[in-house]
């Protein structure tokens, strides 16, 4: 494209240097990929600042670099090499911008949904590719397992790529014969303008508990975040929120989209009701219009009749009918490592990513309430390093309330030492039913081990990941892996 044609769709303070009418080969926020005509947008990362990295974007090639430091690099070296130098308040902004031109707007050529919230974002997010599916379209998928375009699925390191690599992927999805995209939306990428630019048909919000404090600070800034997808939709998007949530009024206020609501609240416009769940499966029913329709789900738990409900609302509202979405939801296989059960005899294992307290909690109470109280609970959970030390009590608590037998043990300890994250979590028990086991896969095996026939044993925290991230290296594990060995499947 042009490079004239895409600079005019962002607001720069200061341009310097002498403009050149080339064609832009690639835009790159990572020094290392720029190649010749490239344009280089200095962002300010986690771990470092691509301000630092101008220079090594100017001798591999690039034409023109955005900024928002304007005391970088002196005015002088962009003069020199003849490399337009431009000025911008924000630079993440300017990199989603640049993109969404450069891919040629991809989010206008297929119907966007975002799903975002604490919990349920990845669930929701496959219903909706299911049923989207079963209506007969070729669908994009964007998350935290993986991404997906059709069948053909790309390993994802972020849930919600940078701005970039989004309208890339986005505009894959459109060439390769995509009607719509699903979108797991992170509060990451809302806070850091990685969705900025993007048209979303429809705004999904699952829930909102305390989660990401590390990098948010406090709830407040957390919420505002997830806030900003539906301050983004236009009034012919569409927004679904769960009228269950106390959060939801707050959040959906100043919304211009037309909003639909859902959960078992009575003036729910999806409303939920007689759910009924085991070892098997889900049933419940949804009334929408004055219309009862019964759906099913071999996934477990009251959690996931909401969010097979969320991706009812939003696929049903984007023209879907709602036999075939009835049908989407029954077809929807087991997401990897979101309440999978796996058993062998009379022992069952559950592996769950729930790494909030808020969502270990519902996952200790769905198992309660299935096994009524007449099976024995295993719990082994631990809480991740670098990240919100908060929930690390309140999850022992819970862990130690809700289950006879808890183990606590590593989750990701990253840069902390395991047994500093686990005095943490130790500080938040609430009785003496707990064992310390720091080696994960050694406490997995004695809770598989030492408990009795018939009990059930959630593994919680790490779900879908194959791998344990210490001191900077990412080890192969898998809580599932290692229980099926254990169990001998």
């Amino acid at each position: 494209m042009e490079l004239s044609n895409l600079l005019n769709n962002i607001n720069a303070i200061q341009i310097t240097g002498d403009f050149q009418s080339k064609d832009v080969e690639s835009i790159e926020y990572d020094s290392r990929k720029v190649k010749k005509n490239s344009i280089f947008v200095a962002i300010k990362g986690y771990k470092t600042d691509g301000h630092k990295f101008i220079l090594d974007a100017i001798n591999k090639g690039a034409i023109t670099v955005v900024l928002e430091d304007d005391s970088s690099v002196p005015d002088e070296i962009f003069r020199h090499e003849n490399v337009l130098k431009i000025l911008v308040k924000n630079s993440r902004i300017a990199l989603a911008e640049l993109s969404n031109s450069f891919w040629d707007s991809p989010s206008d050529k297929l119907q966007l949904i975002g799903i975002t919230g604490t919990n349920g974002k990845t669930t929701t997010s496959y219903f909706v590719k299911k049923i989207l599916e079963t209506s007969g379209y070729k669908v994009g998928l964007t998350g935290t397992i993986a991404n997906y375009i059709g069948e053909e699925k790309i390993n994802s390191s972020l849930t919600t790529p940078e701005s970039n690599d989004m309208n890339n992927l986005l505009f894959d999805m459109y060439k390769q014969g995509c009607k719509y995209a699903v979108m797991e939306v992170s509060s990451h990428s809302l806070d850091l303008e990685r969705t900025h630019s993007l048209n979303f048909s429809c705004g999904v919000f699952t829930n909102i508990t305390s989660d990401h404090l590390d990098f948010h600070v406090d709830f407040k800034n957390y919420f505002e975040a997830k806030r900003k997808l539906f301050l983004s939709l236009t009034p012919s998007a569409f927004g679904v929120y769960n009228a269950d949530d106390c959060h939801s009024i707050d959040l959906i206020k100043n919304s211009s989209a037309q909003l639909y609501s859902f959960g078992q609240a009575s003036n729910a416009d999806f409303n939920i009701s007689n759910i009924n769940y085991d070892l098997s499966g889900t049933q419940f029913e949804i009334k929408y219009k004055d219309n009862l329709y019964t759906a099913s789900t071999s996934l477990i738990g009251e959690f996931n009749a909401y969010n097979a409900c969320a991706a009812f609302a939003a696929t049903v509202l984007s023209g879907v009918d709602t036999k075939v979405a009835i049908k989407g939801i029954k077809e929807t296989q087991q997401i990897p490592g979101r309440f999978e059960k796996i058993n062998i005899e009379e022992k069952t294992v559950v592996v769950d990513y729930s790494h909030t307290a808020d969502s270990l909690e519902k996952a200790l109470l769905a198992i309660k309430k299935i096994t009524k109280d007449q099976i024995p609970v295993y719990t082994v959970f631990g809480c991740g390093g670098n990240r919100d030390k908060s929930k690390r009590p309140e999850m022992g608590k819970i862990a130690t309330e809700l289950s006879d037998q808890v183990f606590i043990t590593s989750d990701n300890p990253r840069d902390e030492e395991p047994i500093s994250i686990i005095n943490d979590i130790e500080k938040g028990v609430v009785k003496k039913n707990y064992k310390i086991i720091p080696d994960r896969r050694e406490a997995i095996l004695e809770a598989i081990e030492k408990s009795e026939k018939e009990a059930v044993i959630l593994i919680a925290g790490k779900g879908h990941e194959d791998y344990q991230e210490i001191k900077g290296k990412r080890i192969h594990f898998s809580d599932k892996e290692i229980a099926q060995s254990f169990l001998k499947i």
